[in-house]
């Protein structure tokens, strides 16, 4: 069973940016497209990045131009870098295959104080 740890939330002030880290137990990405969903506190988790293994990357549209996604298949590890964040950045924020296929990681907490 393919495992998935997620790393770099916070806390940050509107504006500010983090690097979100996401290691995989063992290599899948060459095989799958693979996600960022983010989950605030009463709604449902949504997608907010992918990328293919041919480094084809979409986003959502509250996101677009302020988040990248990217991928290092040799470190079986997958980033987020979020730029320009607001307060209704907030979330937890998981990775994932699109469409999901691996049990959910503990994921990392990102809170935007405005």
């Amino acid at each position: 069973q393919v495992q998935l740890v997620e790393s770099g939330g916070g806390l940050v002030q509107a504006g500010g940016s983090l690097r979100l880290s996401c290691a995989a137990s063992r290599s899948i990405f060459r095989f799958a497209t693979m996600g960022w969903y983010r989950q605030a506190p009463g709604n449902q988790r949504e997608l907010v990045a992918s990328i293919t293994r041919s480094d084809s990357t979409d986003y959502a549209d509250s996101v677009k131009g302020r988040f990248t996604i990217s991928r290092d298949n040799a470190k079986n590890t997958i980033y987020l870098q979020v730029n320009s964040l607001k307060p209704e950045d907030t979330a937890v924020y998981y990775c994932n295959t699109v469409p999901i296929r691996i049990d959910w990681g503990q994921g990392t907490q990102v809170t935007v104080s405005s």
